[in-house]
């Protein structure tokens, strides 16, 4: 059993789940969370989702066969100028998919930061403000989300 540490265990109504909704159709999570005994558990995302998004990728997480699938590797820290564009162009096609009435997760590593990122800006394109989405965020999915501050730096002076 492998205790999970760091980061802290999601305080949200559904503790121990994997993925959580934060609007209609547009979903985010990580590769592994923290369940309700603070067990670190994998997160494999099967076809339960139209579009997955993942900012980091590891072996077995799925999604599933016939998944449109976007894949970009950055890191949880400052971004350089070409990865913050390819973060916006993901957030892009997550608002046109919802818009479309397609489901959408967008997952790093433990679905804080890098999925916050993308998730962050695509509410932004679906008409939020920065602090209503990072709010959303916080309240959906975890109350220790977004808290990289080049991240909400970033949303707030605009990725592109």
């Amino acid at each position: 059993m492998v205790r999970w540490d760091r980061p802290p265990r999601a305080q949200t109504p559904d503790a121990d789940a994997p993925w959580n909704e934060i609007v209609p159709q547009l979903w985010m999570g990580g590769h592994h969370y923290g369940n309700a005994e603070g067990v670190r558990v994998p997160a494999i995302v099967g076809t339960e989702f139209d579009v997955v998004i993942s900012l980091y990728q590891a072996d077995g997480h799925g999604p599933g066969p016939n998944i449109e699938h976007h894949h970009l590797a950055i890191p949880d820290a400052v971004l350089r100028t070409e990865q913050r564009a390819a973060a916006r162009e993901l957030a892009r096609i997550a608002a046109t998919a919802v818009r479309a009435d397609r489901s959408v997760m967008v997952r790093c590593q433990y679905g804080y930061n890098r999925s916050g990122l993308v998730v962050a800006q695509t509410l932004l394109d679906l008409g939020h403000s920065v602090d209503d989405a990072i709010a959303l965020i916080r309240q959906r999915r975890s109350r220790y989300a977004l808290n990289n501050e080049f991240f909400v730096s970033y949303l707030t002076t605009g990725l592109d």
